[in-house]
């Protein structure tokens, strides 16, 4: 069965750090782009990174530039996501998505993609 599993999510304080794992099972993520969305409560999910099946591209959301890492383990068949400086405003759930192809827009556009993990940024 293809599945991607997400964790590492929590409760953080304001500044504070986590990273989020990405994890495959029945597929080899080596051969596929990955991206990360976010949905928060209330608000429709947005795309908040995506690396491309080479690792040479990463494309960020603008709200996350110089805070959030993506980055490939392939002997794991993981990817992660290193969220640092984390503020109020990243509470959401997070979702990863894999493409055989290529980055989308939209997590429905994916081949494959996850349950989500919580993150939580309060003090």
């Amino acid at each position: 069965q293809l599945q991607l599993v997400e964790s590492g999510g929590g409760l953080v304080q304001p500044g504070g750090s986590l990273r989020l794992s990405c994890a495959a099972s029945g597929f080899t993520l080596d051969y596929y782009a990955i991206g990360w969305f976010r949905r928060a409560p209330g608000k429709e999910r947005e795309a908040v990174v995506c690396i491309s099946k080479s690792g040479d591209s990463r494309v960020y959301a603008d709200s996350v530039k110089g805070r959030f890492t993506i980055s490939r383990d392939n002997a794991k068949n993981t990817v992660y996501l290193q969220m640092n400086s984390l503020k109020p405003e990243d509470t959401a759930v997070y979702y990863c998505a894999a493409d055989v192809t290529r980055c989308r827009r939209y997590l429905q556009e994916y081949d494959h993609w996850g349950q989500g993990t919580q993150v939580t940024v309060s003090s």
